[in-house]
């Protein structure tokens, strides 16, 4: 199995440095003998990355295992480019034992061409010269016969017995540039494969370093806003343009305002390149073809900016559906979403979607790639990607839309985005971790921003979760909160109001310190929270989710509870009316009300467990088990619970459902409703 783990730990260093390829992109192969297990005699396999892994993280799991001989057998029943998808089809029947991944379309590539080990990469700098006006002629110039270049052809089996052809043909060559696609090389040793590639991608780079124009983007004629004023402005067109983005489809977004980003946008020619859109495949089949570029400086007023995506946002959505119009044929799938999955905002930067986190992550880092690519083809030369029939093509590809239909099914939350306040435990961490186990991205706010971080790497990476300090008492915190969800998902979906605390008097040990401490935190901090996430979801015109986690006391006139009981009753009171409010935006303001969460209870733990047992004289340890036995169902009432009941009321079964408060109290009959 050495030829294997040369293989995995070749491709691990080469996709470990973006310089070599995007994520996800490329793949990389190994030829080798083993014994067959049936017949016992030696037969010739291929080792290659399967679809949709990435070369950076891959494993054996995600190689495919091919029978050489079968596969080259394929060469004699070729009937020809029409029929490229079927030959994908028959991959399947020159696997070799049982499991590994799915082979991808290059596998033809990697399984004809006579060398023991390929390299099929996605580098930037190779792309630059693959979508050069001129890149036959630069590709001789920097390479000599090293390098060969290959025109343009769709992946697939043809292309496979091309570079197979041009490699027989050519034994002085190391590899060849794709062109508008990428570069292939190939070596007899893993060693001599990675050192051919590198070869390659290193040449590209300083040729390109060497001979390019320092200016090939054109003057700066826009300053990007200082770093402050970029981040506020940001913040505040993300919901905007998330919602124009989830227009077919709910969208999470992703902002970046790199360095690469930034002086792209700030140039003259801009608007012109872009409107080219991407090249390789990797490339468009996450950007789709073209982003959305706002024309207006980043000082516009925000009225008028807003005003002005939206136009753009019809305009694009026109352009597109007339882009799938000239190629679709009576047979192609029919046409996807509509929105455009990068967003340009010149002084501000890029918002990039996908119907996750990651996905959206990673549309923005493509763009990124052909910006890099962009650069470098008009450093040396002019950018000519291929043409859009092509792109619509791929785009619309049976074996893409096949991809798509493979997807697993989303989950219920998926595409959402919550905040949680106060989520750094009990039941705030207990909503969190039900939230985003049904698919939604949280933002874990808390007072304590080492314990929020630490909730949201429990959970998840930074896809999935975020921490971060939130006083919720404080206007100009709560501001920032809404604003950090906003830069970090692309907006709020779903509020949980759950920060609170409790102290426990009797009236005359009541002081107004103890009244606004409790009516700060809860009331104060909730309307606080509530209102600028109001705020956001009307901008966002997606509607969206308020839960109040309030109390069993809100309705129970219990003793020596003034303060607590009177600031539950607050925010019950918000519930209706909010509810009543914002039901024309398609928000839903619900309640909760929990009694007896002793267990994982930072309240209970925090002094209040104590001081209720003195008032129940009982035990302090004794107390969960106290509130279970006065319930209706006996039964303790756990942070889980309350979190089972925030995903009932979020979750796709009660969207008709608003304004309720629901009992979470193992049967309380002091806390019924009347």
């Amino acid at each position: 199995m050495g030829a294997v783990q040369d293989l995995i730990a070749r491709s691990n260093r080469l996709g470990a440095d973006k310089r070599n390829t995007n994520f996800a992109g490329g793949n990389t192969s190994a030829k080798g003998t083993e014994t067959d297990p049936v017949t016992g005699e030696p037969v010739e396999l291929l080792w290659v990355k399967g679809s949709g892994g990435d070369l950076g993280t891959l494993t054996e799991a995600g190689l495919a295992v091919l029978r050489l001989d079968r596969m080259r057998a394929m060469v004699g029943t070729y009937p020809g480019v029409d029929a490229e998808d079927a030959m994908v089809g028959r991959f399947d029947y020159c696997l070799h034992g049982r499991g590994g991944a799915a082979p991808s379309i290059d596998t033809a590539m990697h399984g004809l061409v006579d060398a023991a080990h390929v390299d099929h990469l996605h580098p930037d700098s190779g792309i630059a010269f693959a979508t050069a006006a001129d890149g036959p002629a630069l590709t001789k110039e920097c390479f000599g016969d090293r390098v060969v270049w290959v025109d343009w052809r769709r992946p697939g089996f043809q292309l496979g017995l091309d570079i197979a052809a041009i490699k027989a043909a050519n034994p002085q060559a190391i590899g060849c540039i794709l062109g508008g696609h990428g570069i292939t090389a190939w070596g007899d040793t893993s060693e001599a494969c990675e050192a051919n590639s590198l070869e390659i991608i290193r040449g590209c780079e300083a040729f390109i370093a060497e001979r390019g124009k320092a200016d090939p983007f054109g003057k700066r004629i826009a300053e990007p806003l200082p770093e402050q004023a970029r981040a506020e402005r940001a913040a505040a067109l993300a919901p905007v343009i998330r919602g124009l983005a989830s227009h077919d489809k709910r969208q999470v977004g992703h902002f970046t305002d790199d360095a690469v980003v930034l002086d792209f946008l700030a140039s003259e020619r801009m608007p012109e390149l872009a409107a080219l859109g991407t090249s390789c495949p990797d490339h468009f089949l996450r950007t789709k073809v073209r982003p959305m570029v706002l024309d207006l400086p980043p000082t516009a007023p925000l009225a008028d900016t807003i005003a002005r995506l939206q136009e753009l946002h019809t305009a694009y959505r026109e352009d597109y559906a007339a882009y799938y119009q000239r190629f679709a044929s009576a047979d192609s799938p029919a046409m996807r979403g509509a929105d455009p999955a990068i967003v340009l905002v010149p002084g501000v930067g890029m918002f990039s979607f996908g119907p996750d986190k990651k996905t959206a992550r990673v549309a923005g880092e493509f763009y990124v790639n052909a910006i890099n690519v962009m650069r470098g083809a008009e450093a040396i030369s002019t950018y000519a990607p291929i043409d859009e029939a092509e792109k619509f093509r791929i785009e619309y590809w049976d074996l893409e839309e096949a991809k798509l239909q493979r997807l697993p099914a989303p989950k219920p939350l998926a595409g959402r985005i919550a905040l949680v306040t106060g989520a750094a435990g009990g039941i705030g961490k207990a909503t969190a971790e039900r939230l985003a186990a049904e698919g939604a991205c949280v933002v874990i706010a808390d007072l304590d921003l080492a314990k929020a971080q630490a909730t949201a790497a429990e959970i998840g990476n930074a896809d999935t979760a975020v921490g971060i300090a939130c006083n919720v008492t404080d206007e100009a915190d709560v501001t920032a909160a809404i604003n950090a969800a906003a830069l970090a998902f692309g907006g709020v979906d779903l509020i949980v109001n759950n920060a609170g605390l409790s102290l426990s008097k009797p009236l005359l040990e009541t002081t107004a310190a103890d009244w606004d401490l409790q009516h700060d935190v809860m009331a104060k901090g909730s309307f606080l929270v509530s209102r600028e996430a109001a705020r956001l979801m009307v901008a966002q015109r997606m509607g969206g989710d308020i839960v109040y986690i309030a109390s069993k006391n809100s309705v129970f006139a219990g003793p020596n509870n003034i303060a607590y009981s009177a600031t539950k009753a607050d925010q019950a009171h918000q519930v209706r009316l909010l509810a009543a409010e914002l039901g024309e935006h398609g928000i839903r303001v619900n309640g909760i009300n929990p009694d007896g969460v002793v267990r994982g209870s930072g309240i209970f733990a925090g002094g209040w467990g104590a001081e209720r047992a003195a008032v129940y004289g009982v035990k302090e340890e004794k107390l969960g088990e106290y509130y279970a036995g006065r319930t209706l169902l006996k039964k303790e009432v756990l942070p889980s619970s309350v979190a089972d009941a925030v995903y009932a009321l979020v979750g796709p079964d009660l969207g008709l459902t608003t304004g309720v408060h629901l009992p979470v109290d193992s049967g309380n009959p002091q806390g019924f409703l009347r």
